[in-house]
């Protein structure tokens, strides 16, 4: 293990932010497909299996998946994925996407606000999957 791994334990989280641009819209009202969330997703649990396994590991798939609120062009999103359950190569874990910012364009085309509390956006649990030992 590398300095920058930790041990696979369960209530590990790793938690990405990102801006979503303007170019990202597909619907009226400026938003953004579902979709754009679970790429965040793959994203988080990217890094947190490089951080515990040292290993990008592949995505199994998603037993749920819920979309709880749009995502819109002018967003920043927060995605969180959190360890929940940790087998002998398979890793269960929980993802949340927030929207901490939104746009504000009724005071101006660059207003936007940070939101307290953040909106909940989509939420899903996957299976990712770590090598086995080299």
């Amino acid at each position: 293990m590398n300095p920058t791994e930790v041990a696979a334990v369960e209530g590990f989280a790793v938690t990405h932010r990102r801006y979503v641009p303007h170019s990202h819209a597909h619907y009226g009202g400026n938003l953004v497909d579902g979709a754009y969330g679970l790429g965040l997703f793959g994203d988080v649990a990217t890094e947190l299996l490089i951080r515990t396994d040292g290993d990008e590991g592949l995505f199994a798939g998603y037993s749920t998946v819920e979309f709880t609120a749009p995502i819109h062009a002018g967003d920043v999103i927060e995605a969180t994925a959190t360890l929940i359950r940790v087998g002998t190569r398979s890793r269960e874990i929980d993802f949340e996407a927030r929207v901490v910012c939104r746009s504000a364009p009724h005071r101006g085309p660059s207003a936007a606000d940070v939101l307290d509390p953040p909106i909940v956006v989509t939420r899903a649990r996957g299976t990712v999957v770590a090598p086995g030992p080299a």
